[in-house]
């Protein structure tokens, strides 16, 4: 019995340029070449899979070749023989040939042979080849004369997905098309229009959630539809077709990203639980994050969303934790697949999140665990600022009073080791001193210093480096005032970085090893062996070993 029914995308392939959704500029410039006729010898359709490439050059063949006049015509007739041919792939001077099926130089020679003979039955003797990267070089070279100066009634057509395979001498002989991904919105309007045509019962959400999986491609969003409404026996239902894709609701992601907003790591696990509860396909998930993040970031920018939960996180994150959030995402996405469990990939995505906050006045746990001695409150004698500023020879300007007096408040009282002056190998020597985290001592120790002056303190980053947030800023003026035992500024600077904490560590190291390495080469017996195998040091197998 044959096969009645028809796939959505070969039922509804487009039969002339007007059908086609999207690609306007690409659609303009073949009306126009016909209009005027002003035909190229050789046109190559790029773009991804699924946007219309052969789709298009199939009408473009139809309308060259259509008998409904004199001329080649901007509308397909589709009922003389020329039309209803080319569609059902059968005219005799359209060849359409697969590239990849015919990669060898004796099928190109093959094809290539019938190009001197004009057409019988058309104005032009057409070749389709799809995929035409897959072509081996001596394809290509074979093609390249006949490409460059073909007979005036042949025509080449070539699509392929990966344009940068193509060789570049084929390419400067062809008319380039790159066709565009197709917008989530106009891939919505089609699939509704076509689920009318069909008499099919649906709901906006089951298109939006297809349109969206489609990726720009009309192609994969009406194979999902297929797959749609056979897995809902006919309808489409939002619920069956997050089941169908893998995907859950918005709303247990935006749950999800408020425990992780709010530091509160017990609520960060209820809503990851609530998740893989569900059984959904976890890089889904990471998707939808990734997705809810920029749908953030975009918000707090252009203020263009009118969901009320992404505007409640815009308001409620800091944007600059937005971004990390962000990238940590992302790089747990690209590393998805090299982990053995997705499910432990997911939660350390997450924990990551939890892990890097911001540091705030109104975290005071964290900074108490984070810089102990930060926590503890300076004691001062009474009145101390007033003989300080009285015993001044010179009379001080009012602003440096109050700098004083504000100084002498929030200062310890053992101020008596506060250094006056600070040098670069002092200041390594204060930075390795500090009360640091991890983090933030990694992003300061790749500072320079610069000056230190009226209690400011002036470093410089390299000019790749970005500037650290409030957060990483708040610790390391906290742990530089405690250790300095006075209230410091901090001002950042960008430039050449020569001799900061890190990189002086580096270079102590190296000459440790240095070191290391010529008192072992002065070791007799150790000279004695490398002498008798002609064998070296590895600098790497060289460790401290405690006596």
């Amino acid at each position: 019995m044959p096969m009645s029914y028809q796939v959505l995308a070969r039922k509804y392939r487009p039969s002339n340029f007007s059908e086609v959704v999207g690609q306007e500029h690409i659609l303009r410039a073949l009306e126009n070449s016909i209009k005027h006729n002003k035909l190229h010898q050789a046109y190559i359709f790029s773009g991804t899979r699924g946007v219309g490439k052969t789709t298009i050059a199939r009408v473009f063949a139809k309308c060259l070749n259509c008998q409904n006049g004199e001329m080649p015509q901007l509308v397909p007739c589709d009922q003389c023989s020329a039309c209803l041919e080319i569609k059902a792939g059968r005219h005799i001077e359209f060849l359409e040939v697969d590239a990849a099926s015919r990669t060898g130089v004796d099928d190109m020679r093959e094809l290539l042979e019938s190009v001197q003979y004009k057409p019988a039955n058309a104005r032009f003797k057409i070749y389709l080849i799809d995929e035409v990267h897959m072509l081996s070089k001596s394809s290509f070279n074979a093609l390249l004369k006949t490409l460059e100066e073909p007979p005036p009634h042949v025509i080449f057509l070539m699509a392929t997905t990966e344009v940068e395979k193509v060789p570049k001498t084929v390419l400067s002989r062809c008319l380039q098309l790159n066709l565009k991904v197709i917008p989530e919105t106009q891939i919505y309007d089609h699939l509704e229009s076509l689920l009318k045509l069909e008499s099919i019962k649906y709901d906006d959400e089951s298109i939006r959630l297809i349109a969206n999986s489609a990726k720009g491609s009309i192609r994969d969003g009406l194979t999902l539809l297929d797959q749609a409404i056979a897995h809902g026996n006919g309808l489409l239902d939002a619920e069956e077709v997050k089941a169908l894709l893998g995907t859950i609701d918005e709303s247990y992601i935006i749950e999800l990203v408020n425990q992780v907003a709010l530091s509160d790591g017990d609520g960060a696990y209820l809503a990851l639980n609530k998740i893989t509860e569900l059984n959904v396909e976890y890089e889904q998930v990471l998707k939808i994050i990734i997705s809810v993040f920029h749908k953030i970031s975009l918000h707090q920018q252009l203020q263009n969303s009118n969901e009320e939960a992404i505007t409640k996180l815009a308001e409620s994150i800091d944007p600059q934790m937005i971004q990390l959030h962000y990238e940590i995402a992302l790089n747990s996405l690209a590393k998805f697949h090299v982990h053995p469990h997705p499910k432990q990939a997911l939660e350390l995505c997450i924990l990551r999140m939890l892990a890097f906050q911001p540091m705030s006045e109104e975290i005071a746990p964290k900074i108490e665990k984070k810089n102990p001695k930060s926590a503890a409150k300076p004691i001062a004698p009474p009145k101390q600022e007033v003989e300080t500023v009285d015993i001044q020879p010179e009379e001080p300007k009012p602003e440096e009073i109050s700098k004083v007096e504000v100084a002498a408040e929030e200062a310890p009282a053992a101020d008596k080791n506060v250094p006056t002056e600070i040098d670069m190998q002092s200041w390594n020597s204060i930075f390795n001193s500090l009360d640091l985290s991890m983090f933030v001592s990694q992003v300061f120790s790749e500072f320079e210093f610069v000056s230190f002056a009226n209690s400011n303190l002036t470093l410089k980053k390299s000019d790749d480096l970005i500037n650290p947030t409030e957060g990483l800023k708040t610790e390391f003026l906290e742990a530089i005032s405690t250790h300095l035992g006075q209230k410091i500024s901090l001002s950042i600077e960008s430039g050449e970085v020569i001799a900061s904490p890190a990189a002086m560590e580096v270079e102590r190291s190296q000459n440790q090893l240095n070191d290391d390495k010529d008192a072992l080469l002065e070791n007799a017996a150790v000279k004695d062996i490398l002498d008798s195998f002609g064998g070296k040091i590895i600098d790497e197998s060289i460790k401290k070993v405690s006596p």
